[in-house]
């Protein structure tokens, strides 16, 4: 575990400084007068607390040390399961519909959205963590508030970004990852022809599939639905990028149709592949392996951020991590205190340092954590939520971007464009149906 020094808290105070009116951050009102949150536990309380299961080791064991921390201090039992990331949408909506169960749940994306009226407000929490923190960035804002209210305290997103053997993109011809489309493409030929492909998941990867596959919908300027949430997915933005992926789908390694989140993983880590695109487990796995070979891999692996398409800005989409407490937990105060605790630096940054940056965080002065500039390979996802997109772009965030989500819908409609399982435009046609029944136009 990594110690947060006093020149550390200093860095993160003047950040928090620079940073409190910044654009794009979202501190709440009234949050830059509070310097306190006091919130006496319950008499007798104890939490149950639902999680997905860890990518990296360190994410894990710090979580847990800071949540024993949290009881030694306070004598609150906390229980921490942990779940794949599928099976954790189905168990909270479960919990919202029968009124029991975990009284915290980290859920992902704008799961929380479904059911709003089943969680508590926790207004006071986020205005007084963005208040001292250098405020929210302002994904958070659309993924944790509804009806200008906080559902939900963001504990950061997945980051996602290219994942790459840098020998291998040298042997194929380039030093880096192209910025532009066209040269990731020839890239991605290069890598193919010499038997080092790349690899992206197409099958119902909560976090890959999303990522890769809304980052080119996004790029080539098309979208699900406009600002009014009116669906316009068939249009000649999805179809341009229905033809990019096209294009890429042949220089994959095979089986990518039925990958899910830990597959790409497995599939890079083995050599079978040289490219794709995931959160920094990859790199973890390899730098913290006992296996020698696996060791000597970590140094030969970089990150990169996504190329930038005709849409001209950014276009990325992350696992959006969503803490949130049901209205029948018996220990309101202590839930909230207990996620209060978890956000403080001195117990998020030292969990950050030791995942090597695998959540990548919400609150703008964390950007300061000496972690992220130390190791170069990190600094791809220092920004993953700033620059971040919320997956019901550019309409608002609710049960049917939810249930969109939920479907894999954009997953689908790509996977069937590039498969040739269909024609591109019915790919898109069909998608667009399908949302038109989800949104009810």
């Amino acid at each position: 575990m990594t110690e947060i020094t006093r020149r550390d808290a200093i860095k993160l105070g003047a950040a928090a400084a620079l940073t409190a009116g910044a654009t794009g951050l979202v501190p709440g009102s009234g949050a830059s007068a509070q310097t306190a949150f006091a919130l006496k536990p319950e008499a007798g309380a104890s939490l149950k607390v639902l999680r997905w299961k860890r990518f990296v080791q360190g994410d894990e064991d710090v979580w847990a040390a800071n949540t024993k921390k949290y009881s030694d201090m306070t004598g609150v039992a906390v229980r921490v399961d942990a779940e794949n990331w599928e099976d954790v949408r189905p168990k909270a909506a479960v919990a919202a519909n029968v009124g029991s169960g975990p009284d915290i749940i980290i859920t992902t994306n704008d799961d929380a959205q479904k059911f709003p009226n089943k969680l508590l407000e926790v207004s006071d929490l986020a205005d007084y963590l963005g208040g001292k923190y250098g405020g929210w960035y302002d994904v958070c804002n659309r993924y944790s508030k509804r009806d200008g209210k906080w559902i939900g305290i963001p504990m950061g997103c997945a980051g996602n970004a290219l994942v790459y053997r840098k020998s291998h993109i040298q042997k194929a011809g380039f030093e880096e990852i192209p910025k532009d489309l066209p040269g990731f493409l020839k890239l991605c030929q290069g890598l193919k022809k010499n038997g080092t492909p790349a690899g992206f998941a197409l099958g119902h990867a909560t976090g890959d599939a999303n990522c890769w596959t809304h980052w080119c919908l996004w790029a080539h300027g098309g979208k699900m639905v406009n600002d009014k949430n009116q669906v316009v997915l068939n249009s000649p933005e999805t179809i341009a990028a229905l033809e990019y992926a096209k294009q890429l789908y042949p220089t994959y390694i095979d089986g990518t149709l039925s990958w899910l989140d830990p597959s790409n993983n497995k599939a890079f880590l083995t050599g079978e592949c040289s490219l794709t695109s995931n959160g920094i487990s990859i790199y973890y796995a390899a730098k913290t392996s006992t296996d020698p070979a696996q060791k000597a891999m970590a140094e030969d692996i970089y990150h990169s951020n996504f190329p930038v398409g005709p849409a001209g800005v950014p276009t990325e989409q992350n696992l959006f991590f969503n803490m949130v407490i049901f209205k029948y937990s018996k220990y309101p105060n202590a839930a909230k205190d207990y996620l209060r605790f978890m956000m403080e630096k001195e117990q998020y940054l030292p969990w950050q340092t030791a995942s090597i940056g695998y959540v990548a965080h919400p609150l703008a002065a964390y950007a300061a954590n000496p972690f992220w500039t130390e190791d170069p390979k990190a600094t791809p996802y220092r920004d993953a939520v700033k620059v971040m997109r919320d997956n019901g772009y550019s309409g608002t965030l609710g049960a049917a971007s939810a249930q969109c989500m939920a479907d894999f819908l954009i997953v689908d409609m790509f996977a069937k464009a590039c498969t040739n399982n269909v024609s591109v435009k019915d790919a898109a046609a069909e998608a667009h149906e399908q949302a038109k029944r989800i949104y009810k136009a």
